[in-house]
């Protein structure tokens, strides 16, 4: 009995097992598709365009002459002459250091003049005096040898006094702080009544702003074309300075290209001009330096939607019959919503633009539309 039980349950098995496998034999019928349906794209026929273009590098703005007002001598501040921000000219006197204790010392230093030249002239008539009197023998030979070492010692007390006199007057003059150049002086660091000290305390900056220079740093590949738009002189818009949004009007000019690459970074550094006579740019300042490129240069300009990153590489799709095929390529300079491809593409080839991001390597297409060029 359990054995015929047992040929009936393996009966209804086989039954069931054969009509799924017939189920699936109509799914599977030559009307089903086979594996996933191609990705819907839209191509670009890569092209070689004529553009303008400029290259960007960070700049940093600086003063072509700029200095710290230090004090030269111990004091407190007396005066300040000159209004915070304002233009100043050279020779201007901008600060005053309390100079009471350096004119008592000048007058000091004066008078001890006065007193040594009196030694002088005293010691002088007694060795003319001693002089005479040894000619006729009526002197000791030791009093006039004496006497003339008080001469030459006096003289020297002279030398000495008059020297103190200009040393005390050199503090005196240093009490008045003046620029050592026409520029623009900055907020003060110091206040009236202020204590400062010779040669620590930053009283204040003064900058000559126009014009002002753009530091660079370029790549020692491109030290050829930076020196041949210096030896032209380049001006006509080649070099234009941005500073956040916003274009600076002002046309540069490169002045000086420093002397060696830097071996560690393969980079050199670059100075412009900019003028700056509304004083618009300040020292210290970011900008963006954009560099014009070559007039009508010949360039593989693609959609930059096209494409794609992958663990610091840039790729396309390339359309080869139905099928997408990865390639890597070098990226140029964007130029709004397209980018220069400086190397891995050629003219003519097919990438997609549109639908990319369901594309895997080997992935089949169905080509939607072509894009304009």
């Amino acid at each position: 009995m359990a054995t015929l039980i047992t040929k009936v349950f393996l009966l209804i098995s086989l039954i069931l097992l054969l009509a799924g496998c017939g189920g699936n034999s109509q799914a599977g019928g030559p009307g089903a598709p086979s594996g996933p349906p191609p990705v819907q794209i839209t191509v670009y026929d890569v092209p070689v365009v004529q553009t303008t273009y400029f290259d960007e590098y960070p700049a940093v703005l600086r003063s072509f002459n700029e200095v710290e007002l230090r004090p030269q001598v111990n004091g407190y501040i007396t005066g300040m002459h000159f209004e915070e921000g304002s233009k100043v000219s050279k020779g201007q006197k901008l600060y005053s250091i309390d100079p009471q204790s350096y004119q008592a010392s000048y007058q000091q230093a004066v008078a001890n003049v006065d007193v040594q030249e009196a030694n002088l002239l005293r010691a002088q008539k007694d060795v003319e005096r001693y002089r005479e009197l040894s000619k006729h023998d009526a002197i000791a030979k030791q009093q006039v040898d004496y006497a003339e070492a008080t001469y030459e010692a006096a003289k020297k007390q002279v030398d000495a006094a008059k020297a103190a006199v200009q040393n005390v007057q050199t503090n005196v003059r240093y009490s008045s702080i003046v620029a050592p150049f026409a520029g623009r002086i900055g907020i003060s660091n110091v206040r009236l009544g202020a204590a400062v000290s010779a040669g620590q305390t930053v009283l204040n900056t003064i900058s000559a702003d126009d014009p002002i220079a753009a530091d660079i740093t370029i790549d020692q590949d491109e030290i050829i074309r930076f020196a041949q738009l210096q030896k032209s002189r380049a001006q006509d818009s080649i070099f234009q300075l941005a500073i956040g949004n916003q274009q600076y009007n002002g046309i540069g000019q490169i002045t000086v290209i420093d002397r060696a690459v830097d071996q560690q970074t393969g980079s050199i550094r670059a100075r412009l001009t900019f003028p700056n006579r509304e004083l618009l740019l300040r020292p210290g300042m970011s900008a963006r330096l954009r560099v014009k490129s070559p007039r009508n240069e010949k360039v593989i300009l693609i959609p930059y939607k096209a494409v794609s990153e992958m663990l610091g590489e840039f790729f396309v799709y390339a359309i080869e019959g139905d099928k997408a095929t990865q390639k890597r390529i070098i990226l140029g300079k964007q130029v709004g919503p397209n980018i220069i491809v400086k190397g891995g593409l050629k003219e003519g080839e097919k990438i997609a633009v549109e639908g990319v991001q369901n594309l895997r390597e080997g992935s089949k297409v169905a080509i939607a539309a072509a894009k304009p060029q």
